[in-house]
């Protein structure tokens, strides 16, 4: 069965009721795999150090999906530590035997906001919408050849109900299966 893989980045999940209830979700579609960062590399990734492993896991995956909170309008700085020591690793560092195998891969994010919807749009309170603040990871995903899905979001996670949570978290299951359905694997399974 072909993979989607998860990668988990917040500070603190514990703390996260939102992030905790979608990592949850997702474990529950077949065939995901959900990676808690934050557990893996709480002092952050090392190229040296962890390099080669993440590149393997990111190889081995049919999907990616980056599931974050947005913090002060970006990523956590373990996403950033994430895309130093993996990405550089294989874009840069070796673009033919690791990052090639990015090419096609259909990449999503997974976001989650303390705000309200209205707040992320022109003019609101944070000024833009939520694609344009997730625009320099658009970018980082068109430079490793992967394929950009239609994002995530989840606004007001931090004052959600137990049942809108709960909606919130089976909308992110079904989110997830849809998108599997709609982008097929890359290469034919053994």
């Amino acid at each position: 069965m072909a993979k989607s893989l998860i990668l988990l980045f917040h500070p603190d999940p514990s703390r996260s009721r939102a992030n905790t209830a979608l990592a949850r979700a997702a474990e529950a579609v077949p065939g995901t795999e959900v990676i808690d960062m934050q557990a893996r590399f709480p002092a952050g990734l090392e190229m040296a150090r962890d390099g080669a492993t993440e590149a393997a896991r990111l190889i081995s995956a049919e999907r990616i999906v980056l599931q974050f909170p947005l913090h002060w309008y970006a990523p956590p700085p373990l996403v950033q530590s994430w895309q130093a020591a993996v990405l550089t690793r294989m874009m840069y560092l070796l673009p033919d035997t690791e990052g090639a195998y990015l090419a096609g891969k259909p990449l999503k994010l997974a976001v989650t906001t303390g705000g309200a919807a209205n707040a992320y749009r022109n003019g609101g309170r944070n000024l833009f919408p939520i694609p344009e603040m997730l625009a320099p990871m658009r970018a980082t995903a068109n430079r490793c050849g992967l394929a950009w899905s239609r994002p995530f979001v989840l606004h007001d996670a931090d004052s959600l109900s137990a049942e809108q949570l709960e909606t919130a978290a089976r909308n992110y299951a079904a989110d997830l299966t849809a998108w599997r359905a709609e982008s097929p694997p890359l290469f034919a399974e053994a």
